[in-house]
C-alpha cells in the first residue's frame, strides 16, 4: 500500500507540460503556419523587386542568384510575387472566416436557446443555404457581383455562417440543460447573461476548431477564383493568377505554376494540423 501510495505522489510531484505544449500536431502546424507567415510579413526584406513591375526585356527567365524562381511573362519576379501573393491570400482568407463565424455564432446560439419558431425558421434558412455546394454558390454569387475583395467577403460570409450555425445550435441545445444553467436560472439571471456568460463561452471551442479548417477552404475558394479571374484583380499579385498564368508555359517553365500550387497545399496543411491540434487542446480531460 505504501508503494503504491509513494508511485502516486512521485507521479504527482512531476510537473506537467502545458496542454499547448503537449501536442505535437499543434506544434508541427503552428511552426508550419508561422514559417509561412512570416515569410509573408517580411516579403519587403525577402525580396527587392517589386511584385507588380514589369519588365519585358527579361521575360520568363530560368531561376538565378537575381530571381531564385525566374520571372513571369510580364518579367515580374515570381519569387517576390509569391510572398507578396502570401500577404494578399492569407490576409483575405482570415478576414473572409471573421464574418460568418461572429453571424453564425451568434445566430446558432440564439437558435439553440430559443428554439420554437425562431429555431424553426432559422434551420430552414440553414437548409435551404446548404442544399448548394460551396464553391459553386461562392463561385456564383461573386460572378454575380464583380471580381474583388468585397464580393469575396459577401459570398462566403452568405454561404459559410451556416455551419458555424449548426455547431453552436447542437452545442447550446445540450448545454443549456446542463445544471449550472439551471441554477442560473433559479439564481433569476437574465437569458442575455444565461446565453452569453455562461454557454457561450463552454460552446464556442468547437467553432474555433472548425475555422482552422474553415480558412483552409477560404483559400482554395480564393485561388480558385484567382485562377477563374473573379478574384483579386491583377495586377495585385495572388496564388489563383500565378497559377493560372503560368499554366501556359508549364512544359517549358514548370515552376511558374507549380510553386504557387505546392504552397498552397503546403499552407493548407499548416491550418489542417492547427485544426487538429487545437481539437486535442481543448477536447476536456
Amino acid at each position: 500500500m505504501s508503494t503504491v501510495t509513494e508511485v502516486l505522489t512521485s507521479e504527482a510531484a512531476v510537473p506537467r507540460r502545458p496542454r499547448l505544449l503537449r501536442s505535437r500536431t499543434l506544434l508541427a502546424g503552428a511552426a508550419l503556419l508561422a514559417v509561412i507567415v512570416a515569410l509573408a510579413i517580411l516579403a519587403p526584406l525577402l525580396t527587392r523587386y517589386n511584385p507588380i513591375q514589369q519588365d519585358l526585356t527579361h521575360i520568363l527567365l530560368n531561376p538565378s542568384r537575381q530571381h531564385p524562381l525566374g520571372t513571369d511573362e510580364l518579367g515580374r519576379d515570381v519569387w517576390s510575387r509569391l510572398l507578396y501573393g502570401a500577404r494578399t491570400d492569407l490576409r483575405v482568407a482570415f478576414v473572409a472566416v471573421l464574418f460568418p463565424f461572429c453571424i453564425g455564432t451568434f445566430v446558432g446560439a440564439i437558435s439553440g436557446y430559443v428554439e420554437g419558431w425562431v429555431d424553426f425558421s432559422i434551420m430552414r434558412l440553414v437548409e435551404v443555404v446548404v442544399a448548394f455546394p460551396f464553391y459553386v454558390l461562392v463561385i456564383a454569387l461573386v460572378f454575380a457581383m464583380g471580381p474583388g475583395t468585397r464580393s469575396i467577403y459577401l459570398a462566403i460570409t452568405i454561404v459559410s455562417w451556416v455551419s458555424y450555425t449548426r455547431i453552436v445550435r447542437a452545442e447550446t441545445l445540450v448545454a443549456k440543460r446542463q445544471e449550472y444553467v439551471l441554477a442560473a436560472r433559479v439564481g433569476g439571471l437574465s437569458h442575455a447573461r444565461i446565453l452569453f456568460r455562461h454557454i457561450l463561452p463552454n460552446v464556442i471551442t468547437q467553432c474555433i476548431v472548425f475555422a482552422m479548417s474553415d480558412i483552409v477552404l477560404d483559400i482554395l475558394a480564393i485561388v480558385t477564383l484567382g485562377y477563374l479571374g473573379l478574384g483579386v484583380p491583377p495586377p495585385t499579385p495572388d496564388w489563383g493568377n500565378m497559377i493560372a498564368s503560368g499554366q501556359q508555359f508549364l512544359t517549358t517553365h514548370w515552376q511558374l505554376s507549380t510553386i504557387p500550387g505546392v504552397v498552397v497545399v503546403i499552407t493548407g496543411l499548416a491550418l489542417m494540423l492547427v485544426g487538429d491540434g487545437l481539437a486535442e487542446v481543448l477536447r476536456p480531460e
